[in-house]
Order: structure tokens, then C-alpha cells, then sequence
């Protein structure tokens, strides 16, 4: 099974998220691209050391929307060139928010598609998120997306009561503030994870 992670912006929490998916379904990890350092593949490892890291199809030096950073770079980012490696179960860490562009035509959230997976989106809780959060269900859901769940990350109680009784997606995971993000923060979310089909 190979899960997406993709979110309602930038700095969501997808990283800390992708890290608990794999921790709790012994899941390999592949960011597919990474734009600017450090790279979330070394973050993700650090926090679940026992997991298969896999390299990322492209690597960008500048910290920017994928299609900035890749011009930059002098690199054309095409979709068809993105190839999903073999594995039991995959997460897929997208970058930035579901429409960050990758070229002038194509977009992160499509490579959830490209291999075949079911999308968890992260929304972290701030003002202006619940708009945020709802287009992205919306677009998700009108485009025919297979999504999985959502992964809240913050504390917000009112905007967390909205997206829990108007999301048409189950909340799978809340995740609170923390001050560090260590292994055995990530081992606790694993535990408070609802159960996943695998």
C-alpha cells in the first residue's frame, strides 16, 4: 500500500507525519522531490532509523516551489520520469501543498495518482487554515482522488470541531505542539494513529 502525504500549505507538519506513517506501518519512505537543505529524508531517518530511506528523483538546491527551485536548477521536473520504488508499503512525501506546481503544466498532488496512492493530507491549525483545508478536500474530492484521512497538527478547538463534522474524510491522527520532535514523539503518534488499511 503506498500512502501520499500531501498538505493544506508549506511547513504543515508532513515530514513529522511521514515519519510517523512509517514507524507505525514499517513503511519505506520516499520524498520524490526535495527542493533546498536540509533534506526531509535525513530528518525522517533520523526519527526512524530501523526504516529503508529511497532517494528522491530530484534533488533542488533552492528552498522554493518545485518548478522555481527547478529552474533555477536548470532542471525540467516531468511527472512521466517519476517512477515509484518497489515496496510493501510506501510513504510518499509530496512537496509543499497539493497544487504547488512542478512544471507549467503538471502538479505535486498528481504523482498520488502516478502511483497509485491513497491520500493523507496534513492541516495544520492556524488563522485563514480552515479555508485552506477546505479547498483542498474539495479540490481533492471533486478531482476523484482516493483520500485516506486527515492528520491535524495543532490546537485549534474550534477550527478542529469544523473540519471534523464538515470534512468528508475521516480525522485519523491529532498530532499537539511540540517542543521537540524526538523518536519517542513519533512512537507516541504511532500508537494514537487510527487503524490503517495495510
Amino acid at each position: 500500500m503506498n500512502y501520499f502525504v500531501t498538505a493544506i500549505g508549506t511547513d504543515s507538519g508532513k515530514t513529522v507525519a511521514s515519519a510517523v506513517l512509517c514507524h507505525a506501518l514499517k513503511a519505506d519512505y520516499w520524498k520524490p522531490i526535495q527542493a533546498g537543505t536540509p533534506r526531509d529524508a535525513e530528518t525522517v531517518k533520523a526519527l526512524c532509523p530501523e526504516i529503508k530511506i529511497h532517494e528522491e528523483r530530484y534533488l533542488l538546491t533552492q528552498p522554493l516551489s518545485p518548478h522555481a527551485a527547478a529552474a533555477i536548477d536548470k532542471k525540467n521536473i516531468l511527472l512521466k520520469d517519476i517512477v515509484a520504488p518497489a515496496a510493501a508499503h510506501l510513504t510518499i512525501e509530496g512537496a509543499g501543498g497539493c497544487l504547488a506546481p512542478v512544471n507549467d503544466r503538471e502538479f505535486v498532488i498528481e504523482i498520488a495518482k502516478k502511483t497509485n496512492a491513497e491520500v493523507i493530507v496534513v492541516a495544520n491549525l492556524y488563522l485563514g487554515s480552515l479555508n485552506h483545508t477546505m479547498l483542498t478536500l474539495y479540490y481533492l474530492k471533486q478531482n476523484q482522488y482516493r483520500v485516506k484521512g486527515i492528520i491535524l497538527n495543532g490546537d485549534a478547538p474550534s477550527s478542529e470541531e469544523y473540519i471534523r463534522t464538515h470534512s468528508p474524510y475521516p480525522i485519523l491522527l491529532k498530532m499537539n505542539p511540540e517542543k521537540t520532535i524526538t523518536r519517542e514523539v513519533i512512537e507516541k503518534y504511532s500508537k494514537q494513529l487510527n487503524p490503517l488499511q495495510t
